[in-house]
């Protein structure tokens, strides 16, 4: 802390402070409680994500994404395979796209209840934080029946999934969003129309529609501000386009119209679900294309022939793996927090020549500033979280 010719107060906010999600630094400048000026220093967490894709097969970076946005890493997974899947001109089967949609609302729910628990107790309101975390758990559990694992999955693969559903993890599925719907009404009457909820979130970090268009909002923030963007509707990937849902809007861009929209997004994300669960289609769950996935897919627990044998071979060690051509591609997908997509450029080899990763976060923790001045100190806070900005995704 020091003081400037001014009289106001520099203050450093983070990077290790528990309100501020992350490796994120503020500077602020104080006069008294008002913020007169704020900067984000970014870069805490730079990990070289898209660096260690020249140097990495197309399989190989599945992994990679899991560990950028880790409270929602399966709709990593499925914005970097549509992608690679382009670039490829392929497209997964019909029965992989509706198992895709599954784990990514599933993961849209688990985020949203995290970002949840969290503001809220940053806020100073610690019951939803049990509600939020109790329900993450819940979809990790459905995670590790489908998967084997809890976070970091990679069960999305380039060309569909993984492996099938198993009927236990339907049976978990549908309990789940039967009495998800519960536990969302518990956390709509302790804060919704909460007195101390509404002035701590109600007119702060307000931001316009226009405004949050040209500083490169998307997602619940944006649809907060009144713009019905929704990539899910307007460009639809794995299907969205045959399942029915709303997009939910609210107008006054405030901290409380983010938390408004995101809860809707939840009860969305519980419909999508329940059509998806109720209308899987058979076949595939992943191409049966040997040179581009892995061959002991679709019922077999083994390979099967020599043929079989060396594909898996080639697409597994460093060198050969799969070859698309020289190009580039890019799909936009509706993560939880925004817009998320992977621009990859390829060479014509087995690994990329570039990838570059449009995150959401990214664009948001450059709004906070923005919307910060004029505020209290403690205003920081609500505002941060409401945009939900996850450092592993700002800094990759």
């Amino acid at each position: 802390m020091q003081t400037n010719s001014k009289k106001t107060i520099f203050l450093n906010l983070g990077p290790s402070h528990p309100a501020m999600h992350g490796t994120i630094h503020f500077e602020a400048e104080v006069d008294g409680e008002i913020i007169e000026n704020i900067k984000a220093r970014i870069g805490y967490l730079h990990c070289g994500f898209e660096k260690q894709a020249e140097s990495m097969s197309y399989h190989q970076y599945i992994a990679v994404t899991d560990r950028m946005n880790y409270l929602s890493p399966l709709c990593n997974n499925l914005a970097y395979c549509l992608s690679v899947e382009k670039l490829l001109e392929i497209k997964a089967p019909k029965k992989a796209e509706v198992l895709r949609i599954i784990l990514a609302e599933l993961s849209r729910i688990a985020d949203h209840m995290v970002w949840l628990g969290t503001h809220a107790v940053d806020i100073g309101a610690m019951t939803p934080f049990f509600y939020g975390f109790q329900e993450r758990e819940k979809i990790y559990d459905i995670f590790v029946e489908i998967s084997g694992a809890r976070m970091t999955t990679s069960f999305i693969r380039i060309g569909g999934v993984a492996k099938d559903f198993t009927s236990k993890s339907y049976q978990m599925i549908r309990e789940f969003t039967k009495n998800h719907i519960r536990v969302l009404n518990d956390i709509d009457t302790l804060l919704t129309k909460n007195k101390i909820w509404i002035n701590r979130t109600r007119n702060i970090g307000c931001i316009l529609r226009e405004d949050a268009i040209n500083l490169g909002i998307t997602g619940p923030a944006l649809r907060a501000s009144g713009e019905p963007r929704d990539i899910r509707k307007l460009e639809p990937y794995s299907s969205y386009e045959d399942f029915e849902f709303e997009i939910p809007l609210a107008y006054k861009g405030d901290v409380y119209s983010r938390y408004l929209v995101r809860l809707e997004e939840v009860r969305q994300s519980i419909k999508i679900i329940n059509q998806a669960v109720n209308n899987v289609p058979s076949g595939k769950y992943i191409l049966d294309e040997y040179n581009i996935a892995c061959p002991t897919q679709n019922g077999k627990n083994y390979i099967s022939s020599a043929e079989e044998l060396i594909h898996h071979f080639k697409l597994i060690m460093d060198g050969h793996g799969i070859r698309p051509r020289e190009g580039e591609a890019y799909v936009p997908t509706e993560a939880p927090n925004g817009e998320l997509g992977f621009y990859i450029v390829s060479d014509g080899t087995d690994k990329p020549y570039r990838v570059r990763v449009r995150p959401p976060s990214f664009l948001h923790i450059n709004a906070v500033p923005y919307m910060s001045k004029g505020h209290l100190i403690s205003d920081i806070v609500g505002i941060l979280a409401s945009m939900n900005v996850i450092a592993g995704e700002m800094d990759r």
